[in-house]
């Protein structure tokens, strides 16, 4: 949901770009349709079904979502055009009922005023009173067909598969060695000791596994013996395949079994692969593995957990010579995406089956399993986990990099100062360490965060002195501090990676210029250059005397220290 004041700030993105790219899974911009207020209100009940499917969201009325420039593209709604009625319509057109809550947004353009109409989640699917619907899914609002009503009805738990009854509770459908394991793994996250004392029977009925006498699947996945899984829930299994080749394979294991059997299995033969490394620093010893154990834990449990039991298909390990990867069948569900999942709300495709291992401590109902997993990664300077959807399945994949010991120490030296790197930091610090500059909307998109959240962060960092900016408002860009890329990356190659490339430069220095003449504003100063391109004094006037010989448009004003660079109006092109 966005506030107004959000809606204002995006509104001056529309000088410089157009309303459909700042739209998003819970964000759309409509124009009035001033020739049918018929036609505008059929519009509208249709986006309020359209958002109310999608979990929600904001939709601005009254700007056309596909023109360049405020002017242009902020059309308005008319003046008489009451937000009461506009309630009732879309109250009285739906299926079940939608109450959207609608606010008036005063604007400078065309008729001077916007409305924002606010869906707020429910209780999907929703249609319109003839049946029909539509499902938000990015920025897009596709048919409610079949199979997306089906997966609605997945995300809002009415058919979850895991907590159907099976059988009448049988101690024979209870593996011994599986509740051994699922105990073992339960202590050494720390759940609750009076938990694991209870008998096999007490322990999958306090679960909610074992309800009425009856068991549930979510019970046979966690401790069922190899037939009982074969018969009540045949489409769990995993495969374990270590590639020699992108199509040949040297080990391989097929195997049906419960949840914590299988990932203590999958774990044992990774092991040979994914050795304990030591790496001494002074009084420091650090113990690290290609692969850390928390970030393929966290993997293996978002596979089992997630997958969907009706597909036929394995969880997939395959390991490669430089790579790791986990998939599982189901895509993802509730909005979720490989763009926002760092920060979107928890779902699960099998409540029952999440609810039972959140009570014994293995997995993590609040998001925390994905950042565990990036960050594990990122701490030792490695790259965090790729994470695609393809097709109707979900694949993690982890590349195969070696310590960075200089960033791994660094991060320990901050956390005994009681500075712990986040998320966000250690990507950015990342990133910082392969790429010269990052700007605003780049950082806001690796880290999966709005702009403004992201301007925060790297204040915070630059206070911290980490990080230093150049450049101004929209031309602002950040830089890794000299002193600690050195230590950083210490190869011999530090200064040069840090520079911009000689023609990139020019073309940021002009973009700058450029802009500060369309506001108005004074050009540009040497020491203001040297900012942006990090060149010293005799290299940004050697990059100015280039410019001003490649586009005529670009002059000299003044001499020596007050000498700046300025770029015509009316040569603009």
């Amino acid at each position: 949901m966005r506030t107004a004041k959000d809606i204002i700030e995006l509104l001056l993105e529309l000088e410089h770009g157009i309303a459909d790219d700042l739209e998003d899974q819970d964000l759309d911009f409509k124009q009035w349709d001033a020739q049918s207020r018929d036609k505008a209100v059929k519009t509208l009940v249709q986006m309020a079904v359209c958002m109310a499917n999608g979990g929600g969201g904001t939709v601005v009325l009254g700007v056309a979502d596909r023109v360049q420039g405020r002017a242009k593209a902020i059309l308005g709604v008319p003046p008489e055009i009451d937000i009461n009625l506009l309630k009732k319509a879309v109250y009285d057109q739906t299926d079940p009922k939608i109450t959207p809550v609608f606010e008036d947004l005063s604007v400078p353009e065309g008729t001077g005023r916007l409305i924002l109409m606010q869906i707020y989640p429910g209780m999907p699917p929703y249609t319109d009173t003839a049946g029909r619907g539509t499902v938000r899914i990015g920025k897009e609002c596709q048919p409610l067909t079949g199979t997306l009503r089906r997966k609605i009805a997945v995300e809002t738990g009415e058919t979850d598969y895991t907590a159907e009854s099976i059988a009448p509770f049988n101690p024979q459908f209870i593996s011994a060695i599986a509740m051994e394991a699922l105990r073992n793994q339960a202590a050494k996250e720390r759940a609750p000791e009076d938990l694991l004392k209870l008998s096999d029977a007490e322990l999958l009925a306090i679960l909610g596994l074992v309800r009425h006498g009856k068991l549930a699947r979510a019970g046979l996945l966690l401790a069922g013996t190899e037939t009982a899984i074969r018969e009540y829930v045949p489409g769990h299994n995993w495969t374990f395949l270590q590639m020699t080749t992108d199509t040949e394979y040297g080990i391989r294991e097929d195997r049906v079994s419960a949840l914590p059997l299988s990932v203590q299995r999958i774990e044992e033969l990774l092991a040979p692969f994914n050795p304990i490394t030591t790496y001494e620093q002074g009084l420091f010893h650090y113990e690290y593995r290609t692969w850390p154990e928390i970030a393929v834990r966290e993997a293996l449990m978002n596979a089992f957990c997630h997958a969907d039991l009706r597909i036929a298909g394995p969880i997939m390990v395959k390991l490669y010579p430089g790579r790791l990867e986990i998939s599982n069948n189901g895509g993802f569900i509730a909005g979720i995406t490989p763009s926002n999942i760092l920060h979107h709300q928890p779902a699960a495709r099998n409540p029952l089956l999440v609810e039972a291992l959140t009570r014994l401590r293995l997995v993590n109902r609040s998001n925390l399993g994905i950042n565990r997993m990036f960050s594990a990664l990122l701490m030792e300077g490695k790259e965090p986990p790729a994470i695609r959807e393809i097709g109707e399945s979900v694949l993690v994949s982890f590349s195969k990099r070696e310590l960075n010991a200089a960033f791994r120490l660094f991060v320990g030296e901050e956390s005994r100062r009681g500075r712990n790197l986040g998320v966000d930091e250690l990507l950015l610090l990342q990133y910082l360490l392969q790429h010269p500059e990052v700007d605003t909307a780049t950082a806001a998109t690796l880290c999966q965060r709005s702009e403004a959240e992201i301007r925060e962060r790297l204040t915070t960092m630059e206070g911290r002195g980490y990080i230093e900016h150049g450049g101004a408002k929209r031309g602002a860009y950040w830089c890794i501090h000299p002193a600690l890329y050195t230590r950083l990356a210490d190869d011999g190659q530090a200064e040069k990676r840090r520079r911009i490339d000689w023609e990139a430069a020019k073309t940021r220095v002009l973009s700058i210029l450029m802009e500060r003449a369309r506001r108005g504003e004074p050009g540009l100063s040497n020491k203001e250059i040297r900012q942006i391109t990090r060149y010293d004094r005799s290299q940004a006037r050697r990059l100015m005397q280039e410019l001003m010989q490649e586009d005529a448009g670009l002059r000299q004003v003044g001499e020596r220290r007050w000498a700046r660079y300025e770029y015509s109006n009316a040569c603009q092109h």
